[in-house]
């Protein structure tokens, strides 16, 4: 009986484990702050993630870009956002999604 709960037990604890590994698109820009600067559909201090992917759209390197500028900051001068290519890329893809 305690081998069975165990068991379950650590089902659990890797079920759990690999569906927080990468967050939702709005969860993790809610985390890295990104709505301090940006929204949805108006500019603030920076452009909105529906201008980002109007600038973007029916490009196929839109979310490696995104990705980049993340990572290092880009030629604007974003702040550099720390987290995993997974959370980098569920990010770029809530932005390109946005209208």
């Amino acid at each position: 009986m305690k081998f069975v709960l165990a068991l379950c037990a650590a089902i659990g604890l890797l079920a759990t484990g690999v569906s927080a590994s990468a967050g939702t698109g709005d969860d993790l820009i809610a985390a890295n702050k990104c709505n301090k600067c940006h929204t949805a559909t108006t500019t603030k201090k920076a452009p909105s993630f529906a201008s980002v992917a109007e600038k973007y759209k029916g490009k196929p390197e839109a979310s490696t870009a995104i990705v980049d500028m993340l990572k290092t900051g880009g030629k604007d001068d974003h702040q550099k956002v720390a987290a995993s290519d997974a959370d980098l890329k569920a990010i770029a893809a809530t932005v390109l999604s946005s209208k």
